[in-house]
């Protein structure tokens, strides 16, 4: 008897793909660049609330950044310029190495924009409320059961 986990049950159809996404961020992520994730109440009334991200990417400049969302992958990656050869380090403390950062995002997230200042790279989501729809779904007779039935 195989056991079954939360999300291969058979009540949760559509679902296959979720669980390999959660395995593949939980294993992609080595603590470099360190990061925040907040939300932020709506600033007006008739406003969604917003989640930040904010990344501590010291020494980047904005062209050695890239920040792109495919399909519902948000993906943050930092480039920094080649070391010059006449520095030498008597300590080295500040890590300015490659990265990249992945967040999944829910469905319908849309990424406001992303800033730079400080040291700090800001990214601004929001999800806009979905509008809720309820659809009636017709039922079409089939077998001989349900016409003699309808007869009666």
């Amino acid at each position: 008897m195989s056991r079954l986990t939360s999300l291969q049950s058979p009540f949760l159809l559509g679902f296959d793909g979720l669980e390999r996404a959660l395995d593949r961020v939980a294993k992609g992520s080595d603590g470099y660049p360190p990061y925040n994730i907040e939300r932020l109440p709506a600033a007006a009334e008739g406003e969604q609330e917003r989640i930040r991200i904010t990344l501590a990417v010291a020494g980047f400049r904005p062209e050695q950044i890239e920040v792109t969302l495919d399909k519902n992958e948000l993906v943050i990656r930092g480039l920094p310029a080649s070391e010059r050869d006449d520095r030498v380090f008597l300590h080295r403390g500040i890590a300015a190495r490659q990265f990249a950062r992945a967040f999944l995002l829910a469905e319908g997230m849309e990424v406001l924009g992303a800033e730079l200042a400080t040291g700090l790279l800001v990214v601004d989501l929001v999800r806009p409320e979905p509008k809720r729809l309820v659809k009636r779904i017709a039922i079409t007779a089939r077998d001989d059961s349900c016409r003699i039935a309808e007869k009666e």
